[in-house]
C-alpha cells in the first residue's frame, strides 16, 4: 500500500519550507515521516492512510472538549452561516470579553487577537507603554511565540542579557531582554537589584509546557509577584497554554490557592479561549487597558481580530467548561493516564518523571521532575524517540518532541486510558 502520509511530505516538502507550516510538525526531532491528519472525532484522529490515533495533543491544547463536541459545531456552523467576517464590532466580541472577565478576577478589560504570539508580542507593547520603561524579564524553556524580542537564550552569568536564537533577530532588538533560569531565586533577585527601575515587565509561563511540563514553585512565584510590586514592574502571566486547560481560572487560579491574594498584572491566552479557532487575548486592570488605542498611545490592531466564528467557538467552549464537575473529571482522567504511564514505567524498571494539572500532563524519562529547562535538557533523548515510535505504531499519538506538554480532553475515555497504558507497557519492555 502507498503511504500517503510519505507521498503528502514529499509534495509540501517542495511548496512549504520543511514541508510543514510549524516547525515542531516536521517530526524532525524524533525522525520519520509527519502523520497528515484527514479528519479527527472525539479523542481521536485519522491520517492520510486511514490508521486512528489516540490523540493526545489536541491541536496543542485548545481542543479541551475533544473533536468536534457537537454544541461547539452547531455554534460554528450557524455563525458561519451569518458571515465570516466583517472588520466592525460585533456582539460576540463583548459576550467573550464578558466571559473572560467573569472567570479571570485579574483582568477587567480584554483586547482578542488572532494569535498567541500576537497576544504575546502586544502584551509586552503595552507593559512598555504603560510603565515608560525598556527591560523585559523572561525565563529560559518558556516560549511565549516568535516575537523578536521574545526569541532570546540565556547568556552567561546571572541575570544576563539574551542573544538571539534565530537568524533574522538582530543583537540589539534583545538588548532590553533579560533572559534568567526558571525556578532560580538567586538570579531572580540578582536581575531586580541591578535592574528593577528600568523592568516594564516580567512574563512567566506559570506552569512551562515548551520544555515539556514544568512548574514554577511557590516560593519562586511568591517572590516574583513580591519582586514586580517592590520596582513597579508587571507580573504577566503568559496563560496560553494553561488558560482554562489546568482550571476554571486558569493557573493563576491555582496559584491563588497557595499565595493568598496572589494575581498577575497582565495575562495572556490563546487556544482553549478559541476552541480551536484562530482566537487569543490579552487583559489586564483597566488602567493598564486603557493605555491602548484608540483610547491611549499604546498602538495595536488587526483586521481578523474577534472573527465571529472563531468568537462563536471560543464561547460555545467557555459555556461547555463551566459545567459541574467539568474539571474534577477531567483532572481524574489525566491522572489515570499518568499514574498508569509511571506504573508500567516502573515494572519495567526505567527511570520516568510525570506531572499534571487539570487537563495538561508532561512525563521525562528520568527519576525526578526537572525544575528547569537546563534539566530537561539532560534527558535521554534517544530513549523517547524509540518511545514515541513505538506508541505511534500502535495508535497513540504523543507530541513528537521531548519538550512538549501533552493533554487531555473530556472526550477521552476509561479505554482509551487503559489503551494508551497497554500501548505504553508493551514499547517500556523494548527500551
Amino acid at each position: 500500500m502507498t503511504d500517503r502520509n510519505q507521498a503528502l511530505f514529499d509534495r509540501a516538502q517542495q511548496r512549504i519550507p520543511g514541508g510543514v507550516n510549524s516547525p515542531v510538525r516536521a517530526f524532525k526531532a524524533v525522525g520519520g515521516t509527519p502523520r497528515f491528519v484527514q479528519r479527527a472525532q472525539g479523542a481521536h484522529f485519522w491520517d492520510a492512510n486511514g490508521q486512528k490515533y489516540i490523540d493526545y495533543i489536541g491541536s496543542w491544547g485548545p481542543m479541551i472538549l475533544g473533536h468536534g463536541h457537537p454544541a461547539v459545531l452547531e455554534a460554528v456552523q450557524k455563525a458561519a452561516l451569518d458571515g465570516f467576517s466583517f472588520g466592525a464590532p460585533t456582539e460576540r466580541e463583548v459576550e467573550l470579553a464578558e466571559e473572560i472577565v467573569k472567570l479571570v478576577p485579574s483582568i477587567d478589560m480584554v483586547r482578542l487577537v488572532s494569535s498567541g504570539t500576537e497576544a504575546g508580542m502586544s502584551a509586552i507593547r503595552l507593559a512598555r507603554g504603560a510603565t515608560g520603561r525598556k527591560k523585559i524579564v523572561k525565563f529560559e524553556g518558556c516560549y511565549h511565540g516568535h516575537a523578536d524580542a521574545l526569541l532570546v537564550k540565556a547568556g552567561s552569568g546571572l541575570a544576563t542579557f539574551g542573544n538571539p536564537t534565530s537568524a533574522g533577530v538582530p543583537p540589539e532588538v534583545v538588548q532590553h531582554t533579560l533572559v534568567l533560569e526558571y525556578n532560580n531565586l538567586e538570579q531572580l533577585e540578582a536581575a531586580f537589584q541591578e535592574h528593577g527601575a528600568d523592568i516594564a515587565c516580567l512574563m512567566i509561563e506559570p506552569i512551562a509546557g515548551n520544555m515539556n511540563f514544568v512548574r514554577a514553585s511557590v516560593p519562586f512565584m511568591t517572590r516574583c509577584r513580591e519582586l514586580c510590586t517592590q520596582h513597579g514592574a508587571l507580573l504577566a502571566f503568559d496563560e496560553v497554554m494553561t488558560g482554562f486547560r489546568v482550571a476554571l481560572g486558569g493557573a493563576q487560579s491555582v496559584y491563588a490557592q497557595l499565595i493568598p491574594g496572589f494575581e498577575p498584572d497582565m495575562t495572556v491566552m490563546g487556544k482553549v479561549i478559541g476552541g480551536g479557532m484562530p482566537l487569543a487575548a490579552f487583559g489586564a486592570k483597566r488602567a493598564v487597558m486603557e493605555q491602548l488605542a484608540p483610547l491611549g498611545g499604546v498602538y495595536q490592531a488587526g483586521t481578523l481580530s474577534g472573527n465571529p466564528v472563531a468568537t462563536a467557538c471560543g464561547l460555545a467552549t467557555l459555556k461547555q467548561i463551566q459545567q459541574p464537575g467539568f474539571y474534577e473529571a477531567l483532572s481524574a482522567r489525566t491522572q489515570q493516564l499518568t499514574a498508569g504511564l509511571q506504573s508500567a514505567a516502573d515494572a519495567a524498571g526505567l527511570p520516568f518523571a510525570t506531572d499534571s494539572q487539570g487537563g495538561m500532563f508532561g512525563f521525562f524519562l528520568m527519576d525526578t521532575l526537572p525544575q528547569n529547562y537546563a534539566t530537561v535538557m539532560t534527558t535521554d533523548g534517544p530513549r523517547f524517540n524509540r518511545f514515541f515510535h513505538g506508541m505511534l505504531d500502535r495508535g497513540v499519538y504523543f507530541a513528537p518532541a521531548l519538550y512538549e506538554a501533552g493533554f487531555v480532553s473530556a472526550a477521552h475515555t476509561e479505554a482509551d486510558v487503559a489503551a494508551t497504558v497497554a500501548a505504553a507497557r508493551d514499547v517500556f519492555a523494548t527500551l
